[in-house]
């Protein structure tokens, strides 16, 4: 059966809670098969905002700086988007911060999706609580199967056009670089050196959870890329691979 490519979430802005027709991503990210669950347990990921819609997910690195996927910042302004950071809820409560700045990775690119991977300044510092924390970065990628937890807000079925208020997570196994691109799943050649992905049947992210973390071991292990729709059968979501890219995301705090 043919396929096609949704792109993540992370272009498409969620207005109200939905999504607007003619925003979807060629590309997917979100939660399916997901439960809800409160900030304090993720107290690392936020939702970034576009005038004043939920459009991706991401990771606090510092009080300052947050890295998302760069698809989730093509076309937009800084002056445009916001962060929510220390709430359950991605339209209320916790904080809400100016976004002073971004930086995409200078090698990513939207046909291959390789090197998908940002970090954005804040105009003012998060300060940190039991609902607000850094995460730190993976040094090496965690073993084919080990176990992973991705989160975000996104919509809870592929191609569906409303999202949860409430943030949500799922739990899967890691699929390393060389697993997901044999041919046990369907992706092949298209899994690249930036790339590791994470496998749960019936389980993943999907629209507008994109950029978000995958966290393994307690560190971040991946941001959320791209996919074949929402749990398709074998067809692992794929995610940036934090443990390669991170020489390049702690450069790109340092000078964003």
């Amino acid at each position: 059966m043919l396929k096609f490519v949704i792109l993540l979430s992370a272009v498409a802005c969620a207005l109200g809670g939905t999504i607007p027709e003619g925003l979807l991503p060629q590309l997917d990210g979100r939660i399916v098969g997901g439960y809800d669950t409160s900030i304090t347990t993720f107290p690392w990921q936020i939702s970034l905002q576009r005038n004043g819609g939920h459009s991706c997910g991401g990771s606090i690195y510092s009080s300052y700086i947050i890295v998302t996927a760069a698809h989730c910042l093509q076309s937009v302004s800084a002056s445009s988007l916001k962060v929510r950071a220390g709430s359950s809820y991605w339209n209320s409560g916790g904080t809400l911060v100016n976004v002073a700045a971004f930086r995409n990775h200078e090698g990513y690119n939207p046909s291959t999706m390789v090197n998908d991977i940002a970090v954005i300044r804040l105009s003012s510092s998060l300060g940190f609580t039991s609902s607000i924390k850094a995460i730190g970065l993976a040094n090496y990628n965690p073993a084919n199967g080990a176990l992973a937890t991705v989160s975000g807000w996104g919509t809870q079925s592929s191609g569906s056009s409303s999202i949860p208020s409430q943030l949500q997570y799922v739990n899967l196994s890691i699929v390393s670089q060389s697993q997901c691109a044999s041919a046990t799943y369907g992706y092949g050649s298209q899994i690249k050196s930036t790339m590791i992905c994470a496998y749960a049947n019936g389980k993943d992210s999907c629209q507008g959870d994109s950029g978000g973390p995958l966290v393994s071991g307690a560190v971040l292990v991946g941001v959320v890329s791209w996919g074949y729709g929402c749990a398709y059968p074998n067809y692992p979501g794929v995610y940036a691979d934090v443990a390669v890219l991170r020489p390049w995301v702690v450069s790109a705090a340092n000078s964003v």
